[in-house]
């Protein structure tokens, strides 16, 4: 102590003191452009930052939140999502979780400014020009959108379109109007709205796909089916073991993606292109595996 009243003496190890440093530079007690510990106190002693317990949150309630978070998004609640991912950010232990850098780019996502003006222009109901869209193979197109939902696939965040174009689309013939972008991958700095007498449409193309559930799925299914009506789907029991699903799908890339995973237990009943498409794709795996344990075989011989 130097002065009495004025001046005190901190006896600190070298990390707290970085600690310290890091608190100062973070609610602004700096001096110059140099965190200040002594600005940083003071200021706790004039209450003017408050000091609470530190309760630590468990790694399961980290992922509760991020989980409804996720959810959130998928109902399109993204203001509520974007709170939960600040209050996240904001604790420590988050890097435990390694979701800081998903947390983050989530944000910066919602900040871009095209992608704000896009829902906006959803809302309002707005025909737009996308242009500036790269695809996979590095090639750079330009669509006008007649329609569109922000939408989420796997996990990752996509624009889904009806676009008057459908040169390149490889989905089945009535719906290769339907396009699905990743937010990821536009380069543009603008969305152009387009001039009448452009209108903007009700719904994507769809079709009608019947596929049939069985065994466990079969029961997993039914249970779920509250949430039949966010599907487009009609369902009923064709016997103990059998679930009849018909969903009204505007994507088939999307579908058979999901009814893969689900093995032998789902089968693709109609349309006869859906089906045959799908039992395409089963064959080519199939015939890789096949080359692939003839090849082992020889292998061993």
């Amino acid at each position: 102590m130097t002065r009495k009243g004025q001046a005190i003496t901190l006896s600190l190890g070298m990390q707290d003191k970085q600690n310290l440093e890091e608190l100062a530079r973070k609610f602004g007690q700096v001096w110059g452009d140099k965190p200040n510990i002594s600005r940083l106190v003071k200021a706790i002693a004039q209450r003017k930052l408050a000091i609470e317990p530190n309760f630590d949150w468990q790694l399961t309630e980290l992922e509760a939140l991020n989980n409804a978070r996720k959810a959130l998004v998928d109902l399109g609640q993204t203001d509520l999502a974007l709170k939960i991912a600040d209050l996240l950010l904001h604790r420590g232990e988050v890097e435990h979780l390694c979701i800081r850098s998903e947390l983050e780019t989530f944000i910066q996502m919602q900040s871009v400014p095209w992608r704000l003006e896009v829902t906006e222009l959803i809302e309002r109901k707005q025909p737009f020009r996308l242009s500036e869209y790269v695809d996979a193979t590095g090639q750079v197109w330009i669509f006008d959108v007649h329609y569109a939902e922000l939408v989420r696939h796997e996990g990752r965040e996509y624009l889904d379109c009806w676009c008057a174009s459908s040169e390149g689309n490889q989905d089945l013939p009535p719906l290769q109007h339907n396009w699905c972008f990743r937010l990821d991958r536009y380069r543009g700095s603008a969305i152009r709205p387009l001039p009448k007498p452009a209108r903007w449409r009700g719904d994507f193309d769809r079709i009608e796909v019947e596929f049939h559930c069985y065994g466990r799925l079969a029961h997993s299914y039914f249970e779920s089916k509250h949430d039949v009506n966010d599907r487009r789907e009609h369902c009923n029991w064709l016997d103990n073991d059998t679930y009849r699903v018909v969903r009204s799908v505007y994507n088939t890339y999307w579908l058979n993606r999901e009814l893969r995973m689900h093995g032998e237990n789902c089968e693709v009943i109609a349309p006869t292109a859906v089906r045959s498409h799908f039992y395409e794709e089963l064959q080519a795996t199939l015939q890789r595996y096949q080359a692939d344990h003839t090849r082992s075989e020889g292998d061993h011989q």
